[in-house]
C-alpha cells in the first residue's frame, strides 16, 4: 500500500484516489467481523445445533464487535487527525453514519407496521426514544437499542466524543496511558460501577425518561455545536468538555446492556487500536506498543473472567470472554501483520457494505422469524444441509439489500459528507495591512509568502477534502488563522488575490 492512514501524499505529489489509500485490510477486517455477527443472531434460527457445538467455547457475536472496537480505535484518530479540525470531524462522522442509522429505524418502522419485525418496546414510548435516538447513545439513556445491535453504537460515540475533547486540548496522542488507564479501570470499577440509573427511574414514566434524553441531547450537542462553530480555542474546549463530560457520566452510571466493565473494556480496546496506529506512524516506541498491547489484553480478560464469576455466569461464559478478545486481538495483529500484501476485493467490498450489513440483517432474520406463524415451510424442522440452504439464503438477501443501500444511501452521503467538510468557513473580517514596513513581535507572527502570494505551509488537500495529519498541539480556531494569514499574503504580494 502506498499510503498509511492519516498520511497524505509527499509534497508536490497529486492526491491519492487509489482504493488502496483506505486501507482494505480494515475493509476485511469490518466485513470480517459484520458476516461473524449476522452468524451468531442467524444461529438462533437456523444452525441451531452448530451453535450449541460452538459456542461451548466462543461466541461468534462479541468476537466480532470486539474486532469492530479495534478497528475503529485504529482509524477513527486517523480520520480525525487528517481533517485537522473538530468541524470537519463531526461533518465527517454525521454523514457516515446517520443518514443510514435513519433509513434503518425508518424500514424496522415498516417492518413492524406490516407485521414482520418489532420496535423492541419503543412504540410504547416514541418521544423519548426518538430523543434517545439523536446522538445514537440509546445504550447509556432511558432508551431502546433499535435495530438490537445499534448498542454498540453509543460505545462508537462514546469514544467519537472522548476523543474530540482530548483533541480540542492537545492531549490526544497519549494513546498508551488511555488504553491502560481503561484497563484498569475494567478491573478495578467493573464490579462496582452502577448499572442503568437514570433508566431505573425513568422507567415507570415516560416523561422521565423523555426528559433525561433531552436534558444530554442539549448538553452534548449544545457542547458538540459550540466545538465546532466557535473561533477562540477556549470556547472550543468549553463546548467539547461539556460534550465530554456528559457523555462520561453516562458511561459510568446508566449503561444498560452488557455488563458493568463493558465501557471500560471497550475503550481500552479501541485505544489499544490507536496504540497501534502511532507506532505503525512512528510516534510510539513499538517495544512499549507492544507492552501496551500484552497488558491490555492481560487486564481485559482478568475483568471479564473475574467480575463474570461473580455475576455466576458460568464456566462456558468464561471460555467465551476468554475465547472472544484473545481471537480478536489475534485476528486484527493478523490482519496487521499481513496489511501489505494484497486483498481480495471482495473482501474489502464486503467491509464497505459492513455498515450496511450490520444495521440491516436484524431486520432480515426478523422477517424470517415472523413467517415461521404463515408460512408451512417455515414451520418443519429441517436437516442440517438444508438449514445450511436457508442460511446461506438470508445471508445472500442480507448482502444484496446492504449494497443496494451502500450504493444508494451510504456512498452518496459520505461524498455529500466531503464536499460540505472542504466548504470554508466564512472569513472573519481582518484588520487592513498597513503599507508601510509592520514590526512583528516574533519571527513566528509574520506570514511567510511564497511568490505566487499564497501562504506556504497550508494544508494540501487530499482526494477527500482532508489535509495532513494536525499538529500534536490543540487545534487553532478553524478558519480564523487561515483567513488572516490569506489576507495578509494578499495585501503583501501585491493583491494577487491568491489563497492557501
Amino acid at each position: 500500500m502506498s499510503e498509511t492512514a492519516g498520511q497524505p501524499s509527499p509534497a508536490g505529489a497529486p492526491p491519492t484516489t487509489r482504493r488502496d489509500s483506505r486501507l482494505a485490510w480494515l475493509d476485511a477486517l469490518r466485513g470480517f467481523a459484520a458476516l461473524c455477527v449476522v452468524f451468531d443472531h442467524a444461529s438462533t434460527l437456523v444452525l441451531m445445533p452448530v451453535r450449541d457445538y460452538l459456542y461451548r467455547w466462543l461466541n461468534l457475536g462479541q468476537f466480532g464487535v470486539f474486532v469492530f472496537f479495534l478497528v475503529s480505535g485504529y482509524i477513527v484518530p486517523a480520520s480525525l487527525e487528517r481533517r485537522g479540525s473538530l468541524r470537519k470531524f463531526w461533518i465527517g462522522r454525521g454523514f457516515r453514519l446517520y443518514p443510514m442509522f435513519i433509513a434503518a429505524l425508518l424500514l424496522t418502522l415498516i417492518a413492524y407496521e406490516v407485521g414482520y419485525g418489532t420496535l423492541g418496546g419503543a412504540e410504547h414510548h416514541p418521544s423519548s426514544a426518538i430523543a434517545g435516538w439523536v446522538l445514537m447513545l440509546q445504550n447509556l439513556l432511558p432508551g431502546y437499542n433499535v435495530p438490537n445491535v445499534t448498542w454498540t453504537l453509543s460505545y462508537e460515540m462514546l469514544f467519537y466524543l472522548l476523543l474530540a475533547g482530548l483533541f480540542s486540548y492537545g492531549l490526544h496522542k497519549r494513546s498508551a496511558t488511555y488504553a491502560l488507564t481503561w484497563a484498569v479501570g475494567a478491573v478495578a470499577l467493573g464490579g462496582v460501577l452502577p448499572m442503568a440509573v437514570f433508566a431505573h427511574w425513568a422507567r415507570t414514566s415516560g416523561e422521565r425518561a423523555l426528559l433525561v434524553n433531552l436534558l444530554v441531547d442539549a448538553l452534548i450537542l449544545g457542547g458538540v455545536l459550540l466545538s465546532v462553530v466557535a473561533r477562540g480555542t477556549w470556547a472550543i474546549r468549553v463546548g467539547a468538555s461539556i460534550a465530554t463530560l456528559t457523555v462520561l457520566v453516562l458511561a459510568t452510571v446508566d449503561q444498560t446492556y452488557p455488563y458493568a466493565w463493558s465501557a471500560c473494556t471497550i475503550l481500552a480496546l479501541m485505544f489499544t487500536g490507536t496504540v497501534i496506529y502511532r507506532a505503525e506512524r512512528g510516534e510510539a516506541s513499538r517495544v512499549v506498543a507492544a507492552l501496551v498491547v500484552a497488558a491490555v489484553l492481560a487486564l481485559t480478560v482478568f475483568a471479564g473472567l473475574w467480575h463474570g464469576h461473580k455475576l455466576h455466569e458460568g464456566r462456558a461464559w468464561d471460555r467465551q470472554w476468554l475465547t472472544s478478545i484473545v481471537l480478536a486481538f489475534a485476528v486484527f495483529g493478523i490482519g496487521f501483520a499481513v496489511r501489505h500484501l494484497r486483498v481480495p476485493r471482495w473482501c474489502a467490498w464486503l467491509g464497505l457494505i459492513s455498515y450496511s450489513v450490520y444495521l440491516l440483517h436484524p431486520l432480515v432474520l426478523n422477517a424470517y422469524r415472523d413467517a415461521w406463524g404463515s408460512v408451512p415451510f417455515f414451520r418443519h424442522s429441517h436437516s442440517t444441509g438444508v438449514q445450511v440452504l436457508i442460511f446461506a439464503g438470508l445471508l445472500a438477501v442480507i448482502i444484496a439489500l446492504s449494497a443496494v443501500t451502500y450504493y444508494l444511501i451510504e456512498k452518496p452521503m459520505q461524498g455529500l459528507g466531503r464536499r460540505v467538510a472542504a466548504r470554508p468557513r466564512p472569513a472573519v473580517p481582518a484588520s487592513p495591512v498597513p503599507a508601510s514596513p509592520v514590526a512583528y513581535a516574533t519571527v513566528a507572527d509574520a506570514p511567510v509568502v511564497a511568490a505566487a502570494g499564497t501562504v506556504t505551509g497550508s494544508p494540501v488537500t487530499g482526494a477527500d477534502g482532508d489535509g495532513p495529519p494536525a499538529p500534536d498541539g490543540p487545534p487553532a480556531p478553524d478558519g480564523t488563522a487561515a483567513a488572516r494569514s490569506a489576507s495578509s499574503s494578499s495585501a503583501v504580494a501585491g493583491g494577487s488575490g491568491a489563497s492557501p
